[in-house]
C-alpha cells in the first residue's frame, strides 16, 4: 500500500489513510469479528458457536450477543460497534453468515444461505426517552419503557429490483433498515453501461419496480413510553417510535415493561398534503432495534433474578415467627394505628394462587381491597405508599380517569390510517396493583369498565371493528368516601354507601374506617403526628421500619414467583362451615331488619377467604394453607366486610323499625301533596303528642326523602310533600 497517501490526501480532516485502506479495514473488520465468534469462550465453551449451531439447525438465522463479551475480547471493536453502528451491523452480519458456512456447512462452499441477524444485548446504563438529544444520533443506546401500541406486520423490502421501461434494463437496489424511505435513480443505467452509445436515450423516471423479485423481511413498528414511575411530577410521559424486523417482531405486547436497544436514527417526516410546510431540514426520532429484552424486575413471569444471597436472606425473613406482624407495620409505618388495614394490604401484595380449573375456567389469585371512610383517615396515603412497594403499581384518581384511560382505547395510526390498541391502567399494571382514588366521584359507567377487570382478570373489547381480550390481571385497592362526606351512624350501611352490589361482591375485603372520636387514640395520634413534625419519628418509634422499601419490593417479587399454596384438607373443612354460619348471620339479620344487605356475602366471598389464606401462607412461603393462615383470614374478613355489613344493626332492631314504617304512614296522611309544615309542628306532633321517638321521625324524614316523597326546605326547617 502506498503509505504517501496520508499525505496527499489529508485536508484537514486526516481520514485520508482510512479512505485508501477501506476495503482492506472493512475486510479486516470482518475477520475480526468472525474470529470472535467463532474463538470466544467461557470456561472452555464456545459459546456463540454452540448457539448458532443450535438455531441455524431450527432454521432461525440470528445470533444473540452479549456486549460485554465483545468488550471483553476487543474493546475496540465494540466502540467501534457502539459509534458506527449503520456501517459495524452490515459487517457483523456477513460474518455471522460466514461464521455459519464454517461451523454447520464446512465442506459445502457453494451453499446459499439467508441473511443473518444479529441481536445485542447489554448490561450498560440506560438512558431514559427524554435524555436522548442529538448526540445520540446513530449511536446505540439502551432504553427502558413499556410498549403501548404494537401495530400490525408489514413486509419492508430489503432490496429492490427495478426495471427500465424502455430498455428492459434491471437492476438491484439495496434499502436500509428502519424508516428510511427509497429514491429511484433518474436515468437508466444503461447508458452509463453501453459507454457513448448515442443510440435512444432512455427518458427521465424510467424505473418501474418489479415487486415478485424484491426481497422482503417482516417489520413492526412498536411505540415505547416512560414507565409512569420514571415520569417527572407534572410532565407528560414521552414516547418514541420502534422499529423491529425480522426475529424482533412479535416479541413484546402491549403492557409489557422491556428494555429496547437499538441504533438512534432519524427518518424524514413525509408530511401531509403536498409537503409545503415541512421543514427541510427537520428529522423525526425513532429506534432501529437490535434487540428487546422483556424486564426482569418487573414481571413475575419466572424469570426475575435472585442472588444466592438475596435468597438465603428471603429463607430466614420467611422463617421468622412474627413476620406477618413486622410485614404489616412496615407498610406506611408513618401512619399510625389501622393494623388490620395493613395486615389486608399486606394480602393484597402478596395475592392468592391463580387457579386453571380442568375446563378451562380461570380463578382470580388478586385480592381487591376497597377502604370506604371518612376524610382525614390517611386512605390516600396507604394508597400512596402502596404503589410504592408493589412490584408494579399505577395510581390512579377516580375523578381524573375514563372508562378508556382505565381499560383500553382504539387509536388510528396518523400514517397507515389502520386502528390499533393502546393499553390502559389495568393493562398497563397487569400483574401488579391498581390504586384507584376518590373511587366514588367515577361515572357509574366508568365503574361499570372495571367490573370485568376485577372478577374475570380480562377486558374484552369491541370498538371500531377490533375485537380483542387484553389480560388484566391486577388487584385493585380503592378508595372511597360515603354519600354525605362522612360516616353517618344513624343510618344503615345501605344509606351510607352508594356503590351497587355488583362491584361491592366484587371486593374481597371492605374496610369502613372511622373517625372515631375517643381521647385517648386522640392523643396518641396527635403526639405521633407531632413526633413526626419535629424529628420525622413518631411515637411509635416504627417509622425506621425493619424492612426498607426496596426490600419488600424484591421479597413480594420473590414470593409471588417462588410459592403458590394450597389449602390444606382440615383447613377447607373448617372454612367451609365457617361460611355456611355466616350466611346464616347474615340472612337472620336480613330477616330482623326486613331488607337486603348492602353488601352482598355471595360465593365470592369463600374464595377471599380461600384467597386470603393463601397468600398468608406465601407470606411465610410455606406450600399450603394450615388452620392458623384460615383462622386469621377469617378474623381478617369478619373485621372488614362482616364488620361492614353488620354495622347498621344496632339502630336497624325490628321494634324501630316498625316504628319508622308506621310514622311514613301518618306523615303521609298528614301532609297531602302539595302541602308544607315546620318540622317543629311535626315534632310537637309526633314525638311530644304521639309518643314516637324522635330517631323514628328523622329515619322515616330520610326514607321518604330517598323516595322523593318530601323534600326538606328552608335549611331542613321545612317539609314539603312533593310527590307519592
Amino acid at each position: 500500500m502506498d503509505r504517501q497517501s496520508v499525505y496527499s490526501l489529508s485536508i484537514g480532516l486526516g481520514r485520508g489513510s482510512q479512505a485508501d485502506q477501506e476495503p482492506d479495514s472493512r475486510a479486516h473488520i470482518q475477520l475480526q469479528l468472525m474470529n470472535f465468534i467463532l474463538e470466544f469462550t467461557i470456561d472452555n465453551v464456545f459459546i456463540y458457536r454452540d448457539q448458532i449451531r443450535e438455531n441455524v439447525l431450527v432454521k432461525q438465522y440470528y445470533c444473540d450477543i452479549d456486549v460485554a463479551h465483545l468488550i471483553s475480547y476487543n474493546e475496540e471493536l465494540a466502540h467501534k460497534l457502539n459509534t458506527e453502528p449503520a456501517e459495524m451491523i452490515p459487517l457483523f452480519e456477513a460474518a455471522l453468515k460466514k461464521s455459519t458456512q464454517r461451523i454447520v456447512y464446512p465442506s459445502q462452499k457453494d451453499i446459499s444461505l439467508p441473511e443473518h441477524q444479529l441481536l445485542l444485548h447489554s448490561s450498560v446504563s440506560q438512558v431514559s426517552i427524554r435524555d436522548l438529544t442529538a448526540e445520540n444520533v446513530s449511536h446505540l443506546v439502551r432504553i427502558p419503557g413499556i410498549v403501548i401500541g404494537a401495530s400490525t406486520l408489514s413486509s419492508k423490502a430489503t432490496a429492490v429490483v427495478v426495471q427500465c421501461r424502455n430498455c428492459q434494463y434491471s437492476m438491484n437496489i439495496p434499502v436500509t433498515g428502519g424508516f428510511a424511505g427509497l429514491t429511484l435513480p433518474r436515468t437508466c443505467g444503461r447508458v452509463r453501461v453501453m459507454e457513448g452509445d448515442s443510440a435512444d436515450k432512455c427518458p427521465l423516471d424510467p424505473y418501474f419496480v418489479v415487486h415478485e423479485k424484491c426481497q422482503f423481511v417482516d417489520q413492526q413498528i412498536l411505540k415505547l413510553q416512560e414507565a409512569p414511575d420514571q415520569v417527572p411530577v407534572g410532565e407528560l410521559p414521552r414516547h418514541i417510535l420502534i422499529s423491529a424486523d425480522r426475529y424482533l417482531t412479535n416479541r413484546v405486547v402491549p403492557g409489557s415493561r422491556c428494555t429496547v436497544m437499538g441504533v438512534f436514527s432519524i427518518y424524514q417526516n413525509k408530511s401531509a398534503k403536498g409537503g409545503t410546510n415541512a421543514a427541510v431540514a427537520i428529522r423525526n426520532p425513532y429506534l432501529r432495534a437490535v434487540g428487546i429484552h422483556a424486564d426482569v424486575d418487573h414481571t413475575m413471569k419466572g424469570n426475575a433474578i435472585f442472588s444466592e444471597e438475596e435468597e438465603q436472606e428471603f429463607l430466614e425473613l420467611s422463617r421468622r415467627p412474627d413476620l406477618y406482624e413486622v410485614f404489616a407495620n412496615c407498610i406506611a409505618p408513618s401512619i399510625y394505628g389501622n393494623a388490620d388495614i395493613k395486615k389486608a394490604i399486606a394480602c393484597l401484595l402478596m395475592g392468592g394462587s391463580k387457579k386453571i380449573l380442568p375446563d378451562g375456567m380461570k380463578l382470580r389469585g388478586d385480592i381487591n381491597v376497597l377502604l370506604l371512610g371518612d376524610p382525614g383517615t390517611a386512605k390516600s396515603q396507604l394508597l400512596k405508599f402502596v404503589e410504592k412497594v408493589a412490584p408494579i403499581a399505577i395510581y390512579t384518581s377516580g375523578k381524573g380517569s375514563s372508562a378508556a384511560g382505565l381499560t383500553a382505547s382504539v387509536q388510528r395510526d396518523t400514517s397507515t390510517r389502520e386502528f390499533y390498541l393502546e393499553g390502559g391502567a389495568m393493562v398497563l399494571a397487569d400483574g401488579g396493583v391498581v390504586c384507584i382514588d376518590e373511587f366514588d366521584k367515577m361515572r357509574d359507567e366508568d365503574r361499570v369498565a372495571i367490573h370485568e377487570a376485577m372478577e374475570q382478570q380480562t377486558i374484552s373489547i369491541a370498538k371500531a371493528g377490533i375485537t380483542t381480550i387484553l389480560n388484566a390481571r391486577t388487584s385493585v385497592l380503592a378508595a372511597a368516601n360515603p354519600i354525605f362526606g362522612r360516616y353517618d351512624d344513624l343510618k344503615s350501611p345501605g344509606e351510607n354507601i352508594d356503590f351497587q352490589t355488583t362491584i361491592l361482591s366484587r371486593f374481597d375485603m371492605i374496610f369502613i374506617v372511622r373517625d372515631a372520636h375517643d381521647r385517648g387514640r386522640d392523643e396518641r395520634i396527635a403526639k405521633h403526628v407531632m413526633g413526626l413534625a419535629m424529628g420525622g419519628r413518631g411515637v411509635e418509634e416504627q417509622v425506621q421500619a425493619e424492612i426498607p422499601v426496596e426490600k419488600m419490593k424484591r421479597y413480594i417479587s420473590y414470593c409471588k414467583q417462588k410459592c403458590a399454596p394450597r389449602l390444606s384438607p382440615s383447613a377447607a373443612e373448617k372454612l367451609s362451615s365457617h361460611f355456611v354460619s355466616i350466611r346464616r348471620q347474615v340472612h337472620a339479620s336480613e330477616l330482623s331488619s326486613n331488607a337486603r344487605s348492602t353488601i352482598p356475602i355471595t360465593v365470592r366471598q369463600l374464595e377471599a377467604i380461600v384467597r386470603i389464606s393463601e397468600s398468608l401462607a406465601k407470606l411465610s412461603l410455606s406450600t399450603t394453607a394450615t388452620e392458623e393462615h384460615v383462622d386469621e383470614a377469617i378474623r381478617l374478613f369478619l373485621a372488614s366486610t362482616m364488620d361492614a355489613v353488620t354495622q347498621g344493626e344496632g339502630q336497624g332492631s325490628k321494634e324501630l323499625m316498625e316504628e319508622v314504617g308506621k310514622v311514613e304512614e301518618e306523615l303521609r296522611r298528614r301532609l297531602p301533596i302539595g302541602w308544607s309544615t315546620s318540622l317543629q309542628t311535626l315534632k310537637r306532633e309526633f314525638v311530644d303528642g304521639r309518643g314516637y321517638s324522635e330517631q323514628s321521625l328523622n329515619r322515616a324524614l330520610v326514607v321518604l326523602q330517598r323516595r322523593e316523597t318530601v323534600q326538606l326546605r328552608h335549611g331542613g326547617g321545612q317539609v314539603y310533600r312533593c310527590g307519592v
